[in-house]
C-alpha cells in the first residue's frame, strides 16, 4: 500500500457540510433472561462504556439502587458486575461503603501513561512490520469512520471507534503477550484517554494525529508511527491531569 495525501482533510469544511450530530442511541437494558454470569457481564460491559464516557466520573459512587433499574438486573449480577470492574481497575468496592469508580492520584496516571504509551509505541512497530495488508485497510477505513464522526461532533461513536482503532493495532502487532499487557493497562486510564476531546482543538489535534497514524502505518514507518503515537499519548496525559486538577479545584470551591 502506499500514502494517499488525500486522507487528510481540512477538518474545518468537514464539520461543515457534516450537519447536526445524531442523537445517541439509547444504552439496551441487560436483559433479564439468561444465567447471572451473563447478566454481570451485560450490566459490567454497560456499566464500563458509561465510566469511560464520563457519566460516571472518578470517585462517583455507584448507587446499586439506581443502576439496577438502569441497567434492568438485580442487586446480584450487578455486585458481581462490580467485582469484574474492580478486577480491571476502573471501581473499587469498600466493605459497608458499596462501590465507586476509582480516582486515580496525579503519580498513578502518569504512571499510567508512560507505561501504556510505551506498549503502544511496541505494538506501532510491531505492527509496521507485522501487519498483514487487510489488517491495515481496515486500520485506515475505521479512520475514515472516525473521521466522520469528528465531523459531526458525535463523541460517542467517534470514543468506539477510535478505541477500537488502538485495538486493532495492538492486534496486528501479531504478539498474543503484549496484547494481553495492553489490555490489562488500557482498562484502567480508558475514561482518561478522552478528556482532552470535551475542547474543540484538543479534538481537532487528536483527530489530525490519528489521520497522521494511518499514513505512517500505511507507509510502514515504524519510527514515524511510533512517535506519534507517544506524542498523542503524552497529549492525553497532560489533559488527564489537568482535568483532574480542575475536578478537585472545583470540589474545594
Amino acid at each position: 500500500m502506499s500514502s494517499d495525501p488525500s486522507l487528510m482533510p481540512d477538518l474545518a469544511s468537514a464539520d461543515a457540510v457534516a450537519g447536526p450530530a445524531p442523537q445517541p442511541a439509547p444504552q439496551p437494558a441487560a436483559r433479564a433472561a439468561g444465567n447471572g454470569r451473563t447478566l454481570a457481564g451485560t450490566a459490567a460491559g454497560q456499566l464500563r462504556e458509561r465510566i469511560i464516557q464520563g457519566e460516571f466520573p472518578p470517585g462517583s459512587r455507584l448507587n446499586e439502587r439506581m443502576l439496577c433499574d438502569l441497567l434492568g438486573v438485580s442487586r446480584t449480577p450487578l455486585r458481581e458486575a462490580f467485582r469484574l470492574l474492580a478486577s480491571e481497575g476502573l471501581v473499587q468496592i469498600e466493605p459497608n461503603r458499596g462501590a465507586q469508580v476509582v480516582a486515580l492520584s496525579e503519580a498513578n496516571i502518569r504512571e499510567a501513561f508512560e507505561v501504556i504509551g510505551g506498549l503502544e509505541a511496541m505494538s506501532c512497530r510491531m505492527a509496521c512490520e507485522r501487519a498483514t495488508d487487510q489488517e491495515i485497510a481496515e486500520i485506515r477505513a475505521l479512520t475514515y469512520e472516525m473521521m466522520a464522526s469528528h465531523a459531526r461532533h458525535d463523541l460517542p461513536t467517534y470514543y468506539r471507534t477510535n478505541r477500537e482503532i488502538h485495538e486493532r493495532i495492538s492486534l496486528a502487532s501479531h504478539n498474543s503477550l503484549l496484547k494481553q499487557l495492553y489490555e490489562a493497562q488500557n482498562a484502567r486510564i480508558q475514561n482518561l484517554r478522552f478528556v482532552s476531546n470535551e475542547n474543540r482543538q484538543k479534538w481537532d489535534l487528536a483527530m489530525r494525529e490519528h489521520i497522521e497514524m494511518a499514513e505512517a502505518l500505511d507507509a510502514r514507518d515504524a519510527d514515524r508511527l511510533a512517535a506519534i503515537m507517544r506524542q498523542h499519548l503524552q497529549r492525553k496525559c497532560e489533559a488527564a491531569l489537568k482535568s483532574r486538577s480542575e475536578t478537585i479545584d472545583t470540589q474545594h470551591m
